[in-house]
């Protein structure tokens, strides 16, 4: 790729300069956003030294550095903030496992602070938690239930500001089966309440076998794994329905489904998502999201824009490339985390500019031909993605869990990472690369944007 001068917007710019670049004591920016983008391609670029020590990184460095200057392609958050700075913490998504007990819970309190710290964001099952007025052995006391200690997770997240870019963001998971599933349901319909985290319902296969045939259904204390009390699944499964119409909230997650697609079920059963909710984890697993700009991914022919297919298919090369070395660089809050996540070696490369695209290509967002283009369009990115990845694993290796890994039963797809592909919403890096957010649609032809800088 020839380098290009970067063409950023008003909006681009202000938030690069209050999020992303680096400061003085005094808070102003001392690089510019050509500086941070060099900064980042050449501390990535690094990584492949440790496969070949006579590997052109100058190379690789201009090679990733116009990807970035050309808005073809962002990786998440953190790794524009700390990619060749001391924090060098350069991952997104995180999974913690909260246990049952004040001692472990704190534990995981502090552990999330350090993520939040570096900006990252985290995930949390709080299923394994007894409920409320559950008995405490120990004091002769009631227990408080998970709600309260969400309480404690949202207020720390509060007090940390992530390296002065933005407050942390939390994903609350509880089990549908757990006896305090109805407070969760309900825990954020006061406006403010839990700011910092959004929340998801984890559902399972009987739960909703048990909807659709208007059924009982047990719900279960964690702490001795025996029946609590009997709900009605369909009433349950109502109020649901109504908090997340009226609140926005909960989410579901489907367990039971994600796990069935679970490429390393021997190392542990998945349990949370990222605070958005696009990347399941295992505990204590962590992820590095990209995402490429698709309105850039088009080529005029016969006055009329179509999908330039081998740009798209260099540029998933490229990034998948990127993400794996950024795994090799990144420094990590905990050991836990390192041995895990360099152990699957999880990416989520995904699109953004979606919108854009049809806009470019004259389709209508919603409409057949636009579901046709983006079913052909991921089918294309999810296989040259698997095939950069496989490449990679010639190269340097498979993952090293592959062994105990779907594919390894199935003795054909060597790949390099467990995952290869996950949809981000995008939010900020959308905002860099000048283009519609994710795989939404305008929801505006002409609006203003206010960005929050606080």
């Amino acid at each position: 790729m020839e380098k290009q001068s970067i063409q950023l917007t008003p909006n681009a710019r202000l938030v690069l300069e209050k999020r992303y670049l680096k400061k003085d004591t005094r808070g102003l920016p001392v690089e510019s956003p050509e500086d941070m983008f060099r900064r980042m391609a050449s501390n990535v670029a690094s990584a492949d030294l440790i496969y070949d020590k006579n590997a052109d990184i100058n190379s690789l460095e201009e090679q990733f550095y116009n990807l970035l200057a050309t808005l073809q392609f962002m990786p998440n958050s953190p790794a524009l903030m700390n990619a060749g700075r001391d924090l060098q913490q350069l991952l997104a998504c995180f999974v913690l496992p909260v246990e049952d007990s004040i001692e472990l819970i704190f534990e995981t309190v502090k552990q999330a602070a350090l993520i939040h710290k570096s900006g990252g964001g985290t995930g949390f099952s709080f299923s394994r938690i007894r409920p409320r007025n559950d008995i405490v052995s120990t004091s002769g006391g009631c227990a408080s239930g998970p709600i309260s200690f969400m309480r404690v997770f949202n207020e720390a997240t509060e007090a940390i500001n992530q390296g002065g870019f933005r407050r942390g963001a939390n994903m609350a998971v509880l089990r549908v089966d757990h006896p305090d599933i109805l407070d969760f349901i309900s825990s954020k319909k006061v406006e403010g309440e839990l700011r910092n985290f959004n929340i998801s319902v984890g559902i399972t296969d009987k739960f909703m076998d048990a909807v659709e045939g208007n059924l009982d259904f047990q719900l279960i204390n964690p702490r001795v794994n025996s029946v609590a009390k009997l709900v009605n699944a369909s009433e349950l499964f109502e109020q649901i329905v109504r908090f997340a119409w009226k609140n926005g909230e909960p989410g579901i997650l489907f367990l039971d489904t994600i796990n069935a697609a679970n490429p390393t079920p021997f190392i542990g059963t998945i349990e949370g998502t990222n605070p958005c909710g696009e990347q399941p984890l295992l505990p204590y697993e962590a992820c590095v999201l990209g995402s490429i700009n698709l309105s850039r991914m088009v080529v005029l022919k016969n006055e009329k824009y179509v999908i330039d297919w081998n740009r798209l298919e260099h540029v998933i090369q490229l990034a998948v490339h990127f993400l794996d070395n950024v795994i090799d660089v990144s420094k990590y809050p905990i050991h836990q985390i390192e041995r895990i996540t360099k152990g699957n070696r999880k990416i989520g490369l995904g699109v953004m500019g979606f919108a854009d695209l049809l806009i470019k290509l004259g389709i209508s967002y919603n409409s057949e031909e636009a579901i046709q283009c983006a079913e052909g369009l991921m089918k294309f990115f999810s296989q040259k993605a698997n095939e950069a990845s496989i490449r990679l694993a010639e190269k340097r290796g498979v993952f090293s869990n592959y062994p105990k890994s779907i594919y390894a039963q199935k003795g054909n797809q060597r790949y390099r990472n467990a995952t290869r592909t996950t949809i981000a919403p995008t939010g900020t890096i959308s905002i860099i690369a000048n283009c519609s957010s994710g795989i939404e649609p305008l929801f505006a032809i002409v609006y203003k944007r206010h960005v929050l800088l606080e």
